[in-house]
């Protein structure tokens, strides 16, 4: 039977509206299934393969450490392809209350994991808390926190360590006898107080080395290290046989103090990390030598493993970077080198 016009504008309008219908209805299934997912996934779909969201936030952002570890994150969610790393972080060290505000920000942001790089051992804790709560797993890197118990992992250079091999070096150098200042980092941060535990434990075992001065701290201000450095060269320099630093400003500033008092070579020093600055000054006979992290490997090994959780792998509770000794005689060795000048990020 042949329809009118009439007849066949309207079933042409009523396939039209059952098409439009059935639309709808998909869509609405589509955004169900998605708003059933828990808090903190804002994973988006990318050629059919989770993207992930995850922010590496630093102590700081200013010293080449930093730089470093960047590098490491940026690495990792290239190779990986399925992350996008957010970076960001205080331009001082010593703001806690900037750090705190940043991952507040990120939990609000209900971005998928927290890579987080704590200013204070004890007064971070609320705020991972905080993201555990939210559903958004935190992974610390490089300084611990007192209580690790709502964190997935932790990632860092066996600091004590670290400040064991320093107290043994000292040792040697000294022939295990002399005066030693140790130049402490700002109270709260747990890395470089464990530096500073293990190099004091290691040279109570050698009755000949006192240490004439450990109770002086500073914060990531280069220019207040020098004072401070140069204050104890005032008080201690005719008498001071070596001494340590734990932290990159306070190498810096001591280096310049020494060799503004005309010391620098003179006395056996020892610092906690590298940058261009102290090799050079390595390779002039004015520092003795470098305890070196591995901060690629540490942004590298956070990101990874912080994706890794998010698949649902399980994950160590500890996963350790390394740490090693360079000195004049060993720092042209390839692994060695490659620890001295650390692959930095780029914009």
């Amino acid at each position: 039977m042949r329809l009118s016009n009439r007849q066949q504008f309207t079933r042409s309008c009523i396939g039209l509206a059952i098409a439009v219908l059935l639309a709808v209805l998909s869509s609405c299934a589509d955004s169900s299934s998605t708003g059933s997912a828990p808090a903190g996934a804002s994973k988006q779909e990318t050629g059919g393969a989770k993207k992930y969201r995850v922010a590496v936030i630093p102590k700081g952002t200013t010293h080449d450490f930093w730089l470093s570890v960047r590098a490491g994150a940026e690495q990792a969610a290239r190779e990986l392809g399925n992350v996008e790393v957010l970076w960001d972080g205080p331009v001082s060290e010593s703001d806690k209350d900037v750090q705190i505000n940043l991952v507040d920000g990120f939990i609000n942001d209900q971005v998928d994991g927290i890579c987080l790089a704590p200013i204070d051992r004890d007064g971070m804790i609320p705020v991972v808390r905080r993201a555990k709560g939210a559903g958004i797993p935190t992974l610390i890197f490089d300084s611990g926190l007192s209580d690790p118990s709502a964190t997935i992992s932790y990632v860092a250079t066996d600091n004590h360590h670290g400040g064991v091999m320093a107290g043994e070096y000292m040792a040697k150098l000294l022939n295990e006898k002399g005066n030693v200042i140790l130049l402490r980092y700002q109270e709260g941060s747990e890395s470089t107080e464990q530096r500073e535990e293990g190099f004091l434990e290691t040279l109570a075992k050698y009755p000949d080395i006192k240490i004439i001065s450990d109770e002086q701290r500073v914060t990531t201000d280069t220019v207040e290290a020098v004072r401070v450095s140069s204050s104890l060269l005032l008080t201690h320099g005719d008498n001071v046989d070596g001494i340590f630093t734990v932290c990159e400003s306070l190498n810096k500033g001591m280096l310049k103090a020494l060799q503004d008092k005309q010391l620098a070579g003179k006395v056996k020093f020892i610092s906690f990390d590298s940058d261009p600055q102290l090799v050079e000054a390595m390779e002039n006979g004015e520092l003795h030598g470098i305890v070196l992290q591995d901060p690629v490997k540490m942004g590298y090994e956070s990101v990874k493993n912080m994706v890794a959780h998010l698949e649902g792998e399980q994950v160590e509770s500890v996963i350790s970077t390394g740490e090693a000794l360079a000195t004049p005689e060993n720092m042209s060795e390839d692994e060695m080198h490659a620890l001295l000048f650390p692959e930095k990020f780029r914009e």
